[in-house]
């Protein structure tokens, strides 16, 4: 009797359970440190943002803005015929809920609206003109980018809501475009 040459049934199903725990394995990975990976993504997302808003300002003569919340963005032009902040369609951007902005004008730390655009500051008065001035306020953007191809000086923070999670940077000194950096705990 001739022996056969070819691989038996048993052999080609143990390849199949090695190649089928490899690939579970490359999978599992992916998912290891996700939050952090995330933010840097978002981080690096809204950095992107930024430097593509400076060439479009540039390029097309005129002023864009963001707008920024806690737990949101958004992408603001203004508008000559109006003298107002418009913003741009489909522009809004949430953050995931386990994620917050935090952001620093100049050196002097900004407090941003909640989600419902209210900056929740205790004591405040509930006038009609305060309260028109407040909405005027939140219609404003924070960070301005400029037809000049300047920006807002900036100090702008991602970090995860729990309490040892990671901190993201980006800034500009109102010349450079912002690039992620990781803070310290």
């Amino acid at each position: 009797m001739r022996p056969s040459r070819g691989f038996t049934l048993v052999e080609l199903l143990v390849v199949l359970v090695i190649l089928g725990s490899l690939v579970g394995l490359a999978v599992l990975s992916t998912g290891i440190a996700g939050t952090s990976r995330e933010l840097r993504s978002e981080a690096e997302r809204l950095a992107g943002l930024i430097g593509v808003l400076v060439e479009e300002a540039v390029l097309d003569n005129r002023e864009y803005g963001l707008r920024l919340e806690r737990t949101r963005y958004q992408v603001v032009s203004f508008d000559e015929g109006t003298a107002t902040w418009v913003a741009k369609p489909r522009s809004e951007h949430v953050l995931p809920e386990w994620a917050q902005l935090s952001y620093e004008l100049d050196g002097e730390p900004l407090r941003l609206a909640g989600p419902g655009g209210s900056s929740e500051v205790p004591g405040d008065n509930d006038d009609e003109e305060d309260d028109a001035e407040k909405a005027e306020a939140a219609r404003q953007p924070q960070l301005l980018i400029l037809s000049s191809g300047e920006l807002s000086p900036f100090r702008l923070q991602l970090e995860e809501r729990r309490k040892d999670g990671v901190r993201l940077q980006l800034a500009s000194d109102g010349f450079s475009l912002p690039k992620v950096e990781v803070l310290e705990k």
